[in-house]
């Protein structure tokens, strides 16, 4: 016990100093989802390593995704393992370290993050915060030297997310986005079917991710429209995500959008998407509504998730019988982590690189546009 109150006067000090005075930050509460893209590094942060060894991650965030999904993760991966924790709330900071086991001079706070920089144990900083502010987070951790993994949505704005691509390419270290879906084995056999083609050419698409909640209240970071609240960046990049990767296209215009906005941000959003090739794709999202598909249909048949993207696991099936599934034992989440630590350890590209998440952030830029103004907007 006395070990935890020690470390929770280190980390006031900390702050303290890094701060040059006494006041903290205000706390950021943590939020929680082929292309061929490349990777936004030319090399890693170090010369490749043997992936024996472990790639040490902090969580810069401590709230709910963090806590309920990622840390538990963290505790089956082959590749990487927590090792430590940046967060505004000191409270925090000895229930994590009791839990997890993380040193003192693994702690960190919002204010004295780029001092991360001399600390050999972290080589990858995982973004986990509100979706307003992933772009600062990942700047400062890309300029101290550490492998970025930032979740999605990836940032407020393209411009947001190009500047933290630029970071990492001239820091030279690795960015990924938390598409978690995309390492899941299941939804991989769904790709590998688009991407055979295998009913033939694509006809038409469909796209829902939604859960049966409430209006957010606006004193909460997921009812402010300037933080990133709202049905389509919460839920509505899964529909996005999952449209690009389903029809291994990019859409090249929104053709009309509606939003249901009973206070500051959407509660519910429609949009038709229209891609190169004259076919048109629809997504549905929605924080008072439950639905949850993913459904690419051909000329010779359709292929489908149903659910698509839940945590409990997702489960496909074909036009033929075929059914892609049962969900996988364990977290997806464990399988996103080691997959992007691989990347790391071994100078390959990963899933899904900063280009993926900045050009599903122009999609969303340009649903809101055509909900805003009722025409259609070229992407």
């Amino acid at each position: 016990m006395q070990d935890l109150k020690n470390a929770r006067r280190k980390f006031l000090r900390q702050s303290a100093i890094a701060a040059t005075g006494l006041i903290f930050m205000p706390t950021i509460i943590s939020c929680e989802t082929r292309s061929g893209a490349p990777s936004t590094s030319t090399a890693p942060a170090a010369a490749p390593e043997k992936t024996g060894r472990k790639l040490g991650i902090a969580l810069l965030g401590l709230g709910s995704y963090s806590n309920g999904q990622i840390a538990p993760s963290l505790q089956f991966t082959k590749h990487c393992e927590l090792r430590g924790i940046i967060t505004g709330s000191p409270e925090k900071v000895p229930v994590w370290q009791e839990k997890y086991g993380i040193k003192d001079e693994n702690v960190y706070t919002y204010e004295n993050l780029e001092t991360i920089a001399d600390n050999p144990d972290i080589d990858v900083v995982y973004v986990i915060t509100p979706t307003a502010t992933h772009k600062d987070f990942a700047i400062r951790a890309a300029k101290a030297g550490k492998h970025v993994w930032c979740e999605k949505p990836m940032a407020m704005t393209p411009e947001d997310c190009q500047a933290v691509i630029d970071a990492c390419t001239k820091n030279k270290v690795r960015l990924s986005v938390g598409y978690r879906m995309l390492h899941e084995p299941n939804t991989q056999k769904f790709i590998a079917l688009s991407k055979e083609k295998a009913f033939g050419e694509f006809t038409s698409a469909t796209s829902y991710a939604g859960y049966a909640g409430q209006d957010p209240p606006t004193d909460y970071w997921r009812g402010q429209r300037k933080m990133g609240g709202g049905a389509l960046y919460d839920m509505g990049v899964y529909t996005i995500n999952g449209l690009r990767y389903g029809t291994q296209m990019a859409p090249v215009a929104v053709l009309k959008a509606t939003q249901d906005r009973p206070t500051d941000v959407d509660v519910t959003t429609e949009y038709t998407l229209e891609y190169a090739n004259g076919m048109t794709a629809t997504g549905k999202t929605s924080v008072v509504t439950n639905y949850n598909l993913l459904k690419i249909e051909g000329k010779n048949g359709w292929h489908q998730m149903d659910p698509m993207q839940p945590y409990g696991g997702v489960k496909g099936m074909t036009s033929e019988g075929t059914v892609l599934g049962p969900p996988i034992d364990g977290k997806q989440q464990t399988l996103q982590m080691d997959n992007d630590a691989l990347a790391i350890l071994n100078d390959k590209p990963c899933l899904a690189p900063g280009e993926m998440g900045r050009d599903d952030i122009r999609v969303i830029r340009a649903i809101i546009e055509s909900a805003e103004t009722g025409k259609s907007v070229d992407i």
